[in-house]
């Protein structure tokens, strides 16, 4: 895995006055972890959006901060809701000694002959695996080669994988990472699906309209002035 470092500062702006650190070009962020004071920090708005943009969560990032050295892995990216850019990071600490538990990413690359020469459907059915491991050797992300599914039906298992050397993976080894299915099933579930959707739109008034009969039904109408005389 390539190594990152980014270069940050210690910063004592909150609240609104983040604001104008970020107009100076500034990425406000902040480290936690076991064992630390959570630490405000502040990186370069266009080394670090560059970076973290392609960094997944489990890639381990070296951050400088006044010439201290912390080991951390990106926890949350907060974004403009409107330009979609960078406006906070938040950074887990870690240790180097002590094993972690995270999610790894699944990157599935090539083509299946399933898809392309018979109309299979790829359908992936894992976008994480849950890892146990220390962070210098997690993995970056797993990469799945699909070109050896070659047949309707064919799938690749969490067991099929290439685990690195001192990585434990959590995940059931018999669940499926991706499958090719047929073009027709996926048709035949759809429709499926709008079928039980429509139902249960069909099912609602009714339930309501019983529900209000009964309800009437079980009031007794009593005039104005009336009242209940108990027998003796």
């Amino acid at each position: 895995m390539e190594k990152i470092v980014l270069d940050a500062e210690n910063r004592t702006a909150i609240g609104k006055k983040v604001r104008a650190l970020r107009r100076e070009g500034k990425l406000p962020a902040i480290i936690y972890g076991k064992g630390i004071q959570p630490m405000a920090i502040s990186l370069d708005y266009i080394d670090a959006s560059k970076i973290l943009s392609s960094v997944t969560s489990s890639h381990l990032i070296e951050i400088d901060v006044d010439g201290h050295s912390h080991n951390v892995l990106v926890r949350d990216r907060q974004r403009d809701p409107i330009l979609r850019n960078l406006i906070h990071v938040d950074f887990l600490a870690v240790s180097m000694t002590e094993t972690l538990r995270t999610n790894v990413m699944v990157e599935l690359v090539g083509e299946a002959p399933a898809a392309t020469e018979y109309g299979g459907i790829v359908v992936p059915s894992a976008e994480y695996l849950e890892v146990e491991s220390l962070p210098q050797n997690l993995p970056e992300k797993f990469v799945v080669d699909i070109s050896g599914l070659e047949n309707v039906g064919d799938a690749i298992f969490v067991r099929d994988l290439d685990i690195p050397e001192g990585v434990e993976v959590l995940t059931d080894m018999d669940e499926t990472v991706v499958i090719v299915t047929a073009q027709m099933m996926e048709e035949v579930l759809e429709e499926l699906e709008e079928v039980e959707a429509m139902e249960e739109m069909a099912e609602e008034p009714e339930i309501i309209e019983r529900g209000r009969l009964e309800e009437e039904e079980g009031l007794e109408a009593v005039e104005p002035g009336e009242e209940e005389v108990e027998e003796e």
